[in-house]
């Protein structure tokens, strides 16, 4: 908007210079020729008297040498001849014979080009016996544009410092209209990226003014709209202790046995949940934050693969684990990643037959962190409405949150998630954590070139219908 700005009145302004300055610099160049003329008309008008006495070439001789042009060579006086004498003609003609004659006879003054360059004015003079002489002045070129440079010039400059004033002032109101229009950018950025303190200040153009309070009104709604929705799911997640501590206690009255201890292990891990909810949803600091936190992958999964592994060997389920042996840091805090892979494994033993194997795998691939998570169940009829959240259409019951969890988490690192066949004849999902800033920020797919391989490599097991 500031350049447009400047850009407009830079236009404006040339035009406006351009309509007086070459005009005025035309009527200066005529002025300069109307004097130069003037001047010329004026000598020649001092030889009338003489003329209209004698016509003596001695006399003539004399009176021509004594005036201003006639000294500098630059006058000439053309008497025709009178009574049988002969014509005279006094000093050098610049005009020619043709031109002395046409003004003689048209009796008027005239202007003709000189022979060297320049002009000569023709200026008829009446004798006394009734004859016309012609007196005739030499004008040079640079009495004719005497000035007219200088005028030029100093037009050009007058014209130049208003242009450039004229554009310093356009920029100086350009950036009184910008600034607020920036602050405003700025702020509604730093508000999309969790930081809910930002405002604007409320100045500049009234418009302005009214985006900017409008603005931080917005802000205010929105602080406060996040404030209760954590106040209402800590209330909601409250009301879960009863229950819980109603079933920790039926839990506890079960005896030995690994199914007790797996239901007193599962009691156990919903209520640090739950209580993990109420802190995360007290906690008073941005959503950006949780960003920038980060975890181990392979000791998460590690800690989860525990958990679930009792009620795999429960139902007789052959559980493979590979990639977890080093640590992987991925930029995702440990209770979303958990929840993650809770939530993918729920579906394995949700949505599969006892008896039905799975798998975890790890892969670093540089500039991201694949997981996948396999199964030899019947697969996904529709992997697209699967990924879609709320649907209840992709596997009897499913209600199509658990896929949603992981691909929000996938997503706020810049990843993504797949949904294909896997090795074992089941559901293969791949979770594509971002290790890259840049992918983060922009939202680009991560995956370098060992991310591309891994890809390549099961590009026919995507084209599965069922995947």
């Amino acid at each position: 908007m500031r350049w447009a700005l400047v850009k407009v009145c830079l236009a404006v302004t040339t035009m406006v210079v351009v309509a007086f300055a070459v005009p005025l610099g035309l009527v200066v160049q005529e002025m300069a020729s109307d004097r130069a003329f003037s001047n010329a008309e004026r000598q020649a008008a001092t030889m009338g008297p003489t003329l209209s006495i004698t016509t003596d070439p001695v006399q003539l001789r004399k009176a021509v040498e004594s005036t201003e042009m006639g000294a500098a060579r630059r006058m000439a006086v053309h008497v025709p001849a009178i009574g049988g004498a002969a014509p005279v003609d006094i000093g050098e003609g610049w005009a020619g014979a043709h031109a002395v004659a046409e003004t003689r006879s048209m009796g008027r003054a005239t202007t003709a080009e000189a022979a060297g360059g320049g002009s000569a004015l023709l200026q008829p003079i009446a004798l006394g016996s009734g004859d016309i002489a012609v007196i005739e002045i030499y004008v040079p070129e640079s009495e004719v544009s005497n000035g007219v440079a200088t005028a030029w010039l100093v037009l050009a400059g007058v014209g130049l410092a208003l242009v450039v004033g004229s554009v310093a002032v356009a920029d100086r109101l350009g950036a009184r209209l910008v600034r607020p229009a920036e602050r405003l950018a700025d702020a509604a950025h730093q508000l999309g990226e969790g930081r809910l303190g930002a405002r604007v200040p409320e100045d500049g153009p009234k418009e302005l003014r009214s985006a900017a309070v409008a603005f931080n009104s917005m802000a205010d709604q929105v602080v406060e709209l996040l404030a209760n929705e954590r106040e209402l799911a800590a209330d909601l997640s409250h009301r879960l202790r009863t229950p819980l501590t109603v079933l920790r206690l039926n839990a506890a009255s079960l005896g030995d046995g690994p199914a007790a201890e797996h239901t007193r292990a599962a009691v156990e891990q919903l209520e640090r949940e739950v209580d993990t909810i109420i802190r995360t949803a007290r906690e008073q600091r941005p959503p950006a934050a949780a960003a920038t936190a980060g975890c181990d992958a392979s000791e998460v999964i590690r800690d989860r693969m525990a958990f679930w592994s009792a009620l795999a060997e429960d139902e007789g389920r052959e559980v493979r684990l590979a990639g977890v042996d080093r640590t992987v840091r991925v930029p995702v805090a440990r209770p979303e990643l958990a929840a993650a892979l809770d939530a993918l494994l729920g579906n394995v033993f949700r949505h599969t037959p006892e008896a039905t194997p799975f798998a975890v795998d790890v892969h670093d691939a540089g500039d991201a962190v694949i997981v996948l998570v396999s199964d030899a169940g019947p697969g996904i009829a529709d992997p697209d409405a699967a990924l879609r959240r709320g649907n209840d259409g992709a596997r009897d019951g499913s209600t199509g949150l658990g896929l949603d969890i992981v691909r929000r988490v996938a997503e706020s690192t810049g990843g993504d998630v797949r949904l294909g066949r896997s090795v074992l004849g089941g559901t293969e999902v791949r979770v594509w954590l971002a290790l890259d800033d840049r992918a983060r920020r922009g939202g680009r797919r991560p995956g370098g070139r060992r991310a591309r391989r891994a890809r390549g490599r099961r590009r026919g097991e995507r084209t599965d219908p069922a995947g």
